[in-house]
């Protein structure tokens, strides 16, 4: 069964870290592009990074850049999205979600297994 299952999110205050993952199981994420969505209360979903079947990092979000990390552990089947410097607008439900190719895309559409999300909220 192809599928991803997220862990890592809970209660973080501001300023502090955490660190998601990703792990796939009926398939080898090595070979596609494994992004990072995210949906927060009343809006709609948003891309926050994406790693290439290559490992090269793409920013979805521009507020992400310099504070969140994307990385494949091949052997452990498992993306991860290192978060630092996280501010309450960093506060949504996390996905991570196959893509159709070994390419990244800001695009939900071009993403065909989602996981079934990890809570992250920053709050003092």
């Amino acid at each position: 069964q192809v599928q991803l299952v997220e862990s890592g999110g809970g209660l973080v205050q501001p300023g502090g870290s955490l660190r998601l993952s990703c792990e796939a199981s009926g398939f080898s994420s090595r070979y596609y592009a494994i992004g990072w969505f995210r949906q927060a209360p009343g809006k709609e979903r948003e891309g926050v990074s994406c790693i290439t079947q290559s490992n090269y990092q793409t920013d979805l979000l521009y507020s992400a850049k310099g504070r969140f990390t994307i990385s494949r552990d091949g052997a452990k089947n498992t993306v991860y999205l290192q978060m630092n410097s996280l501010k309450p607008e960093d506060t949504a439900v996390y996905y991570c979600a196959r893509g159709v190719g070994i390419e990244c895309s800001s695009d939900s559409n071009n993403y065909s297994v989602w996981g079934q999300g990890t809570t992250v909220t920053v709050a003092s």
